[in-house]
Parts: C-alpha cells; structure tokens; sequence
C-alpha cells in the first residue's frame, strides 16, 4: 500500500512538472503519511490509540495499601471518584484501577477479596465517566465481575496466561485487553527477543479465543517485576558491568531503548514506567514521591521510540513531556 501511494505522488508530481526541491519534498511529506496509516491502531474501550493519533494517558488508581507509590492509593468510591475526575479534567483518557498490588513486597490476595474491594470502584467510576475504565486483574472472574460492573478494558499484567479462562472472558464481553509480557509469570522476561516472543504467544491465545486483535494493545513489562528478580537472582542487585546501577535497571534501561523492535507486532505499545524503581536506581532516589522528573524523561524517550500508550500517576505533567516528545519525533519524520 505504501509503495503504491508512493508511485503515484512520484508520477503525479512529475507529471505536472513542478521543481525537483519542491518535488523531493512532496514525496517525503507522501512516504511519511503513508507510513502512518500502516502504523499498528487499536481501540482500547472508546478511544482509538496508535495509527499516529497523539498518545494516549491511562490514570493509574491503587486500591490496595502494598501499592509502591502512595500517592496512587485511594481508600474509598468518593475518593476514587474525585481523583479520577481531576486526571480527565487534566488530558487523561481512561481510568485503570486494580486492587491487588503485584510488586516486589506484595502478597497475593484472595480473589474474592480482590472482587470485594475493586468493583465497588470500578461501578463507581462507570457510573460517573464516559471515559473508559480499566481492571487491573490477571484473574478471570474478576475481570467477569468488572465487566459486568462497567469496565470496558481489562489489563492483564500476565498476558492472558495466569488463568487460562482469561482469554474466554475478554472474548465474551468483546472488550478490549492491554496485554503485558509474560512467558510463564508477570515480567519474567527482560531481554527484547524474549518479551517479543512472550507477546507473540499472548497474541496467539487471542487468535485461537476470538478476542478482536483491533482491541488488543501491548506492553513491554518494563519493571522490578518478582519473577524477573527471582530469574536474575543475585545478580539483580549487582552492578551491571562497569555500570553503577544495578543489573535489572539496566535491563528496564535496555527495553525502553530497544522499544521500537516491538512494532513489528503491530500493535500499540503501552509503557507503564510512572515512578518505577529503575529511575529511583539511576537517580539514586529511594522514595517514589521524588522521582516524578526522571520518570517525565523516561516517558518522553518512550515515545520518541514508539510508545501510544503511557501509564502514568502524574496527567499534567505526563501529558506535557509526551507533548512536547510527539512535536519533536514529527519534526524529525517531516524533516
């Protein structure tokens, strides 16, 4: 498609005889354009995302008191509500809300328990907002539950593979999924050939279960994820090579700068990175509350390397590094 829309700008230009400069630059502005529409889109709920709209911000809601950022931790529907209501005001688009946190000192909770606390919230915002909201939940019947009371995303941390009625249930509901890379558990891959690999496969389970590939957005498990530190052992803490941070920083260091290998899946890529333990490591910054600049700098390299997708804590600020990161990547594809 793109080679052919070329041809014709090149034929249609020179027939009409215009300069060679100016000829030179029609068809870098056509071969830029073209390119755009073969770049992967999806809708995630009601907003499109990808296919070179700008980017799109998910406002992160915790539920459970273990969430590493405490800023994010919200204790009741009213509260919920009221959060969520500034990140729209301030340029989010969709709301995602878990309840059970899944990092590094965190204990799994009961599923029951993990229904009892998220779909009051979740019913809650559905009520309130026309944006679409997002379950943060790698257990099938809670993302049942979730839909049922309103969500229209389920984001599944393990990529469709910690329960294999997951796919089942997305499928039913016809909703969309953000799909997050994972071979056996949550982030247990670090290296970019493996993450595209775990993708590859979570794409699979939604061909072979109907889940609509136009409503499916990935994710590259850019974190301190317990089985990724269980699988790097020591050496996750150690000092990578002559480098002063440790081993599993520079693996989230090496995925965001090898992000654009992920496009030849296809789909939008999300980057979750709000805060993360990576910047606290780089800038030696141990409490999340004071990382927010070094994450706003990780976020504007993941868009420049194809992020559409930003998972984020912090909308305004968010929402002008990716701004300000979008104006640049378009200025060097317009040259």
């Amino acid at each position: 498609m793109v080679n052919r829309k070329l041809k014709f700008c090149e034929f249609w230009v020179g027939a009409v005889h215009i300069g060679k400069n100016l000829r030179q630059s029609f068809i870098r502005v056509a071969r830029v354009l073209a390119e755009r529409e073969l770049v992967a889109k999806a809708m995630l709920g009601k907003v499109e995302v990808g296919g070179g709209r700008p980017v799109a911000i998910i406002y992160a809601l915790n539920l459970s008191p273990d969430a590493f950022y405490k800023g994010s931790i919200v204790r009741s529907e009213r509260e919920a509500v009221g959060r969520a209501s500034k990140a729209l005001e301030d340029g989010a688009h969709i709301i995602d809300v878990g309840a059970m946190s899944t990092g590094p000192k965190s204990k799994p909770i009961p599923a029951q328990q993990e229904i009892h606390e998220l779909i009051p919230v979740i019913r809650a915002l559905a009520r309130e907002f026309d944006a679409p909201i997002s379950a943060d939940t790698q257990r099938a019947k809670v993302a049942d539950a979730a839909i049922s009371a309103g969500a229209t995303i389920i984001n599944d941390i393990s990529g469709l593979k910690s329960d294999p009625e997951m796919a089942g249930v997305i499928a039913g509901a016809g909703c969309s999924t953000v799909l997050m890379a994972a071979e056996r558990a949550p982030g247990d891959v670090y290296e970019i050939g493996e993450i595209h690999r775990a993708l590859q496969g979570s794409l699979h389970i939604c061909r072979e279960h109907g889940i609509p590939l136009g409503k499916v957005v990935i994710d590259s498990a850019i974190g301190y994820w317990p089985a990724r530190l269980e699988r790097l052992g020591e050496r996750a803490h150690k000092p990578y090579g002559e480098k002063a941070y440790p081993t599993a920083t520079f693996f989230d260091l090496r995925i965001l700068a090898e992000l654009g290998r992920l496009k030849g899946l296809n789909h939008p890529i999300c980057v979750g990175i709000s805060r993360k333990t990576f910047v606290g490591k780089v800038l030696d910054l141990p409490d999340p509350a004071d990382r927010l600049v070094g994450s706003l700098a990780a976020t504007a390299i993941a868009v420049l390397n194809g992020a559409s997708v930003v998972r984020t804590h912090d909308v305004p600020e968010t929402l002008q590094a990716i701004r300000v990161a979008e104006a640049i990547r378009d200025a060097g594809e317009m040259e």
